[in-house]
């Protein structure tokens, strides 16, 4: 069975959902931002500091190339994974990509409500929280378009299966 990568900006809800298509289609759900951290003995503020935001997009490439075609996975990427090394590239070849097109107020309120540390590049405490996202939405947008499919904010899950059932 094909793969399939969910992409988005952070607090999307890539893993939350991702879990749940995992068990409806009894594929195994996989998040790369844990595997990054369980590889590297460290969180991802961790790796940031001190390695480099280079270094992570290295090592986020380095993870995505163990997936193979017909793993049978649900792949919650991180936010940038799509941006860097012609990953969306290899997430197209090697399975269904969807894009999961959460507006910039919705972000927020989710990035307050858990106030996430292990997001370096989006601090619940940045006074400019939306207006960064927004910003980096924007440069990103171009990629994570490329999606086989994009799943508008206020799809339900329901909606959401039935599209990938589709493409499966």
């Amino acid at each position: 069975m094909k793969n399939i990568f969910l992409i988005g900006m952070p607090s999307s809800g890539k893993s939350t959902l991702g879990k749940r298509i995992a068990d409806v289609l009894h594929y195994r759900f996989v998040d790369t931002d844990k595997i990054i951290v369980r590889e590297e003995g460290r969180s991802i503020p961790e790796i940031f500091a001190q390695s480099g935001e280079a270094y992570f997009r290295e090592a986020e490439r380095r993870v995505l190339r163990t997936i193979r075609p017909g793993d049978s996975l649900v792949v919650s990427t991180g936010g940038g994974m799509p941006c860097f090394h012609d990953n969306m590239a290899y997430i197209k070849a090697t399975g269904v990509s969807v894009f999961l097109d959460v507006p910039i107020e919705v972000l927020v309120r989710r990035i307050l409500a858990h106030a996430h540390e292990d997001r370096p590049l989006n601090k619940a405490n940045d006074p400019e929280l939306a207006s960064t996202l927004q910003k980096r939405y924007e440069t990103r947008f171009p990629i994570y378009s490329q999606a086989t499919i994009i799943v508008p904010g206020e799809t339900t899950e329901d909606e959401v299966l039935q599209r990938i059932g589709e493409w499966l």
